[in-house]
């Protein structure tokens, strides 16, 4: 079973484009490509990988894409398109022609609208996507999860992806509501959850691999082993730790689990959910 990396991103840094990359995060702040990630995926064993999108327009499509059909190693991209535009079918349309792009992606966390992905033309949107196979990718945080069930209880037959655990607080030690509304969620058989962006929502510089063994329970608890994946979110991680921090630290909590279960979540369902070749 082929080991994927079902979460990272490659930008070619712009302090104004990419201003959410602040004075805190200096060491991600440069250019970050293909042929700074393909070393470091071979040197975990890791196969392959799915590039997510970064930017908010359709440039970041062409980008991204191009860097897909350079490299083989990257099996699929998730993209951005405007959900909310009135000729979205037709642009999914003529975005389906792309075999590598494999869904879409909007950046739900940084709008002003908590309800923003309950918005009747976001959610046209959302409706168009099965109809040409596209997944989603929901990056939020703990506050959206209500929002984000109502989402996915109203589209059975979308297949969705929670990126990151919804960032719950690991640094602050809170739990308890987002363990609640997460469960809550994970109730809904068409989300998966991608077991990623941890170590930056902990002390960056001073966690410990048992600060993520509570929340990582509730998420196998919840979504159980068919329904979770790995992702490094490579570059952002290294802020927090090194690409050998990240897989250790999954690698450790994982290594008691049966060996189907581990193939599960290091390749087999990231393949089976974006549909991978």
């Amino acid at each position: 079973m082929p080991k994927i990396d079902a979460h990272q991103h490659f930008w070619k840094y712009d302090s104004a484009r990419h201003g959410w990359i602040n004075g805190s995060m200096k060491v991600i702040q440069r250019d970050f490509m293909p042929d700074d990630l393909e070393p470091v995926l071979h040197a975990h064993g890791i196969d392959s990988c799915v590039l997510v999108q970064v930017d908010q327009n359709q440039q970041e499509n062409e980008f991204q894409l191009a860097n897909a059909q350079a490299n083989d190693f990257i099996k699929g991209v998730v993209g951005w398109v405007d959900l909310q535009a009135e000729d979205i079918e037709q642009q999914l349309a003529s975005l389906s022609k792309h075999k590598k792009l494999k869904g879409f992606r909007h950046i739900l966390q940084g709008e002003a609208d908590d309800a923003f992905m309950l918005r009747p033309a976001f959610r046209n949107g959302i409706g168009k996507l099965r109809k040409f196979g596209f997944t989603y990718d929901i990056l939020i945080f703990p506050k959206h999860l209500k929002n984000a069930c109502q989402l996915v209880k109203e589209f059975p037959d979308q297949p969705f992806v929670l990126d990151h655990l919804a960032k719950p607080y690991i640094k602050a030690g809170k739990i308890e509501e987002w363990k609640k509304d997460i469960s809550a969620l994970a109730q809904f058989n068409n989300v998966m959850c991608k077991v990623s962006g941890m170590v930056t929502e902990a002390e960056w510089k001073n966690w410990q691999k048992a600060d993520f063994t509570p929340y990582l329970d509730v998420v196998v608890e919840g979504f159980g082993m068919d329904r979770l994946m790995f992702g490094s979110d490579w570059p952002v991680c290294l802020c927090a730790a090194d690409y050998t921090q990240v897989v250790d630290l999954v690698d450790d909590y994982f290594s008691s689990f049966s060996k189907s279960e581990q193939a599960a979540f290091w390749g087999g369902n990231a393949a089976r959910f974006y549909n991978l070749e």
